[in-house]
């Protein structure tokens, strides 16, 4: 018998309560850029099923199962007006979604203003560069491309303490430095 629980490999996927499936899947599909993989359907074990849709991103060419899912609950309470990471009453502060890479992460963050798509906050951390935005029930969703390892490695603690809050409208906002600090 084990004294201590096994380490996971990490997140598999997180299912999100949501009030309009349709309006939720226009938000992962067209502002986040993921692919639906799948939605329930009615079966002779399962006649009516919940309206729950699933999502992949993209895993070197080939699709997951899913990455993220929705499950309808119109009965959710209504967002603020205003999205901040803290305070919000929701459940979920936010969801990290990472790009393959800077580039990548600059074009989609070009994309979104040029949607005019409200940027809530960009912030340079230690390990990451992000953009925050939220969904239509309120979830933050963080938009990251990791910085290598070894910037941030050397001291995880460090890293996950230090911020750089950029601006969120304009030119300014698709900036990205590369000159970043290393830890450790």
């Amino acid at each position: 018998m084990a004294n201590e629980a096994g380490t996971p490999v990490g997140v598999n996927h997180v299912v999100l309560n949501v009030r309009n499936i349709e309006e939720s899947h226009k938000f992962w599909t067209e502002v986040v850029g993921m692919a639906e993989v799948g939605r329930l359907t009615p079966t002779e074990q399962r006649p009516n099923p919940p309206k729950m849709r699933f999502y992949s991103g993209d895993h070197q060419g080939r699709q997951n199962h899913h990455d993220i899912a929705l499950v309808e609950n119109p009965d959710l309470p209504r967002p603020g007006e205003q999205w901040r990471m803290f305070g919000m009453p929701v459940a979920v502060n936010h969801i990290a979604i990472a790009l393959p890479n800077r580039e990548a992460w600059l074009r989609q963050l070009a994309y979104l203003q040029a949607k005019g798509i409200a940027f809530d906050a960009r912030v340079n951390h230690g390990m990451t560069h992000s953009l925050y935005i939220h969904d239509p029930n309120g979830y933050g969703v963080e938009l990251l491309y990791e910085l290598p390892r070894e910037v941030w490695a050397g001291d995880i603690d460090g890293a996950l303490n230090w911020s750089e809050r950029l601006p969120t409208e304009g030119a300014a906002a698709l900036v990205d430095r590369t000159d970043v600090p290393r830890f450790g």
